[in-house]
């Protein structure tokens, strides 16, 4: 990576603000699901702490509106940090008002997580007064959230404005990671989109096909691909506004020799009643089902294709994941993946971690990535706004 990061400057004992992504799932309770975005970035903190600098962190989680809304408050992730890390942590309410900074400033708590930024119209309007606010807590600003470094917010690039910007240990590798991967891949390279946000995939469907050897696909994405052929949904979620595109993106493929596959069969089902009709192939989602999984034959079919891949992104689910009944699609997948021993192998998307049943699968994962959206872009555009604006090596 051509920016500098925290290796790069001198930081010893100085105050630094910490753009961190502990986007994390919230169970009932206030109980983290999985807390693997917040371990991710213990290299950074850890090695802060070491050069005894004192740590204000900060994050959003969740899409509170602008308004506080305590369901999606930081708290549960300060509880989480102290475990980890072994430190007290001290969780920061206010840290806006003047009383509230100086508070801040004059405190001598080593690691301070303040609450989350979105309770704040203003992070993400990226409003000037607000990360000056920001950045007057700090002599140095740390970019560690790849996964939101996408977003034109104030806490991405509004802040880098007003103190020197360098980038975290996690940025570094996510960018170093999949740069490497994608400049020079092993063959086969196979790439693997599912989840929901359709438009935004099928846009970097584009961009795979010239470096990938095959495509599968899953989710909303493959719904909105299998209408553009003519099959039967149902009821099925899909992009009407992106069916062009994807007969376009269908013709690029076999022009450009990409091995293009859909699912074969798929598992019906009816979310509103929680009934689960079963397996049937491809196309005959007639009536009022909706398709929710990928089926057994795709399972299988898919499976030999990444046991035979030497490089592989995957990036969304399989299916609808939120219920249990429709997750077996994307565990086979994580299994398959993290099966083969012999090929490098990137997976993004904080939906994707969440819907994980087996953790040990992770272990055979060669980099999990922080980012979903943001990792698409990564590969869309080769940078994102958050690194654009940190310092130059």
């Amino acid at each position: 990576m051509d920016k500098k990061t925290i290796k790069d400057i001198n930081l010893a004992g100085k105050t630094v603000l910490v753009r961190t992504d502990y986007n994390v799932t919230l169970e009932k309770g206030s109980k983290i699901a999985d807390d693997t975005r917040v371990s991710q970035s213990l290299p950074t903190l850890n090695y802060l702490l070491k050069k005894n600098c004192r740590l204000i962190l900060m994050s959003h989680l969740g899409r509170p509106e602008g308004k506080k809304d305590l369901r999606f408050s930081l708290r549960p992730v300060a509880k989480d940090l102290e475990k980890l890390l072994g430190k007290k942590v001290c969780f920061v309410q206010d840290y806006l008002s003047a009383d509230g900074q100086k508070k801040i400033r004059q405190s001598k708590n080593q690691i301070n997580l303040l609450e989350n930024l979105r309770f704040h119209p203003e992070e993400e309007k990226n409003d000037p007064v607000f990360s000056r606010q920001l950045a007057n807590l700090a002599e140095v600003y740390v970019n560690d959230a790849f996964g939101t470094s996408h977003r034109r917010h104030a806490s991405i690039v509004g802040v880098p404005r007003y103190l020197p910007a360098v980038a975290g240990l996690l940025l570094g590798k996510e960018v170093d990671i999949i740069s490497r991967t994608l400049s020079k891949p092993s063959h086969p390279f196979t790439a693997i989109v599912g989840g929901a946000k359709t438009e935004t995939k099928i846009a970097l469907l584009g961009r795979l096909m010239e470096k990938a050897d095959i495509i599968l696909l899953g989710g909303c994405v493959a719904i909105t691909f299998l209408k553009a052929k003519g099959f039967d949904i149902g009821r099925s979620k899909y992009d009407k506004k992106a069916v062009g595109l994807a007969k376009k993106l269908l013709l690029q493929a076999k022009e450009k020799k990409v091995k293009f596959y859909l699912p074969l069969d798929n598992v019906l089902g009816d979310l509103e009643t929680n009934f689960v009709d079963g397996t049937v192939p491809v196309g005959q989602a007639s009536g009022k089902l909706q398709i929710l999984d990928i089926g057994p034959e795709t399972e299988a079919f898919y499976g030999s294709i990444i046991d035979k891949a030497r490089t592989i992104i995957w990036n969304g689910p399989m299916g609808m994941i939120e219920k249990k009944q429709y997750r077996r699609g994307t565990d086979f997948i994580f299994y398959a993946v993290s099966q083969n021993k012999k090929a490098v192998s990137i997976v993004g998307g904080g939906d994707t971690i969440a819907a994980i049943s087996k953790k040990e699968y992770l272990q055979g994962i060669t980099h999990l990535s922080t980012g979903g959206g943001a990792m698409l872009e990564f590969i869309e555009k080769g940078t994102l706004l958050g690194i654009q604006v940190l310092q130059k090596k």
